[in-house]
């Protein structure tokens, strides 16, 4: 099974990250590009507009924010995108990175437990 990871952007990176891919479609507040950790940036990946708004990181709103997400996942955009982490995923650990607080309310824990059921 594949390892995959949430973190928060803002966070250390630790030893054994592994490939370090932002998820997020906007460019964490306060970071420097120059000095990021990460080795890519997936942002097409990221949810619509329309639904992070509707979300509004509210955890009463998550599993229903969870299979919405999972519905706009299966874009052709979007999909492409899933295949690519999948394929980062296979080749060793992956963590997913957020700038948002509550990284286990957020996309990337919906990508995550994506990509580990797929595995």
């Amino acid at each position: 099974m594949s390892e995959v990871r949430v973190r928060r952007v803002y966070e250390d990176p630790a030893d054994d990250d592994g490939t370090r891919v932002l998820v997020d479609r906007l460019w964490p507040r306060g970071l420097a590009k120059a000095t990021a950790d990460l080795d890519e940036w997936c942002k097409e990946i990221a949810p619509s507009a329309e639904l992070r708004t509707w979300y509004h990181h509210d955890p009463d709103r998550f599993a229903e924010f969870g299979r919405r997400y999972r519905s706009e996942l299966t874009t052709p955009e979007r999909a492409a995108a899933v295949a690519h982490l999948r394929e980062l995923a296979h080749d060793g650990v992956l963590t997913l990175l957020t700038a948002t607080k509550q990284a286990d309310v957020s996309e990337a824990a919906v990508l995550a437990d994506l990509l580990r059921s797929a595995g």
